[in-house]
């Protein structure tokens, strides 16, 4: 059974199977980047910019998950429209995911007093990677795990992607919803999944990407010349995955230095720190502290964000 080496695979299937986590990367600084959460978000700036996170998740655990992200997005010289693209690469362990989406959007003013809708759309592809050399699969998994081809095989899928995103704002607040994985489309493993039933008598079936919706919200509120508070909210949820909703207040002195805080319910809570510089270069980390089974064993996650402001084009 030579093609045994497919079962490097099963990574594949952990990955994006009909398990009850959600299958998209997270991030505690969303309300610095919401570019990422909604494509809708792509014009509604007057100014390119560019954004990189870096996200170090339950540090300590052995092959604890790592995500790097880079997004660049603004408006048209003189139209009413924006794009935008974004580029990830999440792994743990043997596992990895790398994406990458661009997007359009198109904003229009509906009220006198300055309120605005957008809605945006990004099409792009995610690739899936299984590393068989780094698998440990135990001592009475199969007879068959001696073979070198499985520790030398290295599976990949490639498939398209796509999200669509609307929201409404002004200069004091925005509130958003957006649908990512919108395909839904399934990943079929037929060799892999016939070779696990004769070998265990079980069947995994078909694998599908399931479709994230996510609704975000915020504010702007001044509480005097020097400091602002900006609390928002980010729901999240997959079809046979738990709500997950993060909670947010974000305190600026003075439009560079914050600080905040954030909850993600039932999950964790972080705290952000960052500085504006010249209203041009911004600077962000956060740690998180989980409120889960997992903070004997975890020093907690961090995540470092770094920014750039073009210059206004309108």
């Amino acid at each position: 059974m030579k093609r045994i080496a497919l079962i490097a695979s099963t990574a594949l299937l952990l990955m994006i199977s009909e398990a009850s986590a959600q299958q998209l990367p997270q991030f505690t600084q969303y309300m610095l980047n919401t570019y990422m959460v909604n494509p809708a978000v792509g014009g509604t700036f007057n100014y390119y910019q560019i954004r990189y996170n870096s996200r170090f998740q339950w540090v300590g655990l052995e092959n604890y998950p790592q995500t790097n992200s880079i997004s660049a997005y603004g408006p048209h010289g003189s139209k009413d429209m924006g794009f935008g693209g974004t580029f990830y690469h999440d792994v743990t362990g043997p596992i990895g995911r790398t994406g990458g989406l661009f997007s359009y959007s198109y904003n229009m003013q509906v009220t006198q007093n300055g309120l605005r809708v957008s809605g945006g759309v990004s099409l792009g592809f995610q690739m899936f990677r299984a590393d068989g050399s780094k698998f440990v699969f135990g001592d009475n998994y199969n007879h068959n795990i001696d073979d070198p081809a499985i520790y030398n095989s290295t599976k990949s899928i490639f498939t398209p992607d796509a999200s669509i995103g609307f929201m409404v704002y002004d200069t004091r607040f925005f509130a958003g919803i957006s649908t990512h994985q919108l395909l839904g489309q399934k990943l079929y493993q037929s060799e892999l999944s016939r070779i696990i039933e004769e070998e265990e008598q079980t069947y995994y079936g078909v694998n599908r990407l399931k479709q994230h919706f996510m609704l975000m919200g915020g504010m702007m509120l001044s509480l005097n010349r020097d400091f602002d508070i900006e609390p928002s909210m980010l729901v999240k949820y997959m079809i046979s995955s738990p709500l997950q909703v993060d909670l947010n207040a974000k305190v600026t002195y003075r439009k560079e230095f914050w600080g905040g805080i954030s909850l993600r319910w039932m999950d964790g809570i972080s705290l952000l720190f960052g500085y504006n510089y010249q209203d041009r270069y911004l600077f962000g980390y956060s740690f998180d502290y989980s409120l889960t089974q997992l903070r004997p064993h975890s020093a907690g996650s961090h995540e470092i964000m770094i920014g750039y402001k073009f210059d206004k084009l309108k």
